[in-house]
């Protein structure tokens, strides 16, 4: 799973949605991406819902009182708690951001080894499976 920054400073569901500025389109017969959020205003709005549809994602909320499906991400938030917003403190929100940025897009992304992935980055797993699946 590839993760990237999503808008917290109360801009509009619809600008949530692009962490990245490229959206995967799922092709004809593929299984879409989830959008995967919890039951606030932001992630259940009309608006929000369409632009998940739009960049070929499926949305997906969690349960009411369920624990368990929000893990995978906990499990996510807890290692970017230890390794790097538990390691230094920043002057500014912009210095903050940038550093997340860095964290998810270099090093999450295209550096950590996930043992779930065989001991490969999210960024060579996907490249492995869509060279499996013909779409490279």
């Amino acid at each position: 799973m590839v993760f990237g920054p999503m808008k917290q400073d109360g801009s509009h569901a619809q600008e949530a949605l692009s962490p990245r500025g490229d959206h995967h389109q799922a092709a004809p017969g593929e299984a879409a991406d989830k959008q995967h959020s919890d039951h606030g205003s932001r992630f259940t709005s009309w608006v929000f819902t369409e632009r998940v549809r739009q960049a070929g994602l499926r949305p997906s909320l969690g349960t009411v009182g369920d624990a368990y499906d929000n893990a995978l991400v906990e499990a996510f938030w807890g290692r970017m708690q230890t390794e790097l917003l538990d390691r230094q403190k920043w002057h500014t929100r912009v210095e903050l951001a940038g550093a997340i940025f860095e964290y998810l897009e270099v090093f999450h992304n295209r550096t950590r080894r996930h043992s779930s992935l065989g001991m490969l980055t999210p960024i060579e797993y996907e490249q492995l499976h869509a060279e499996a699946a013909g779409v490279a």
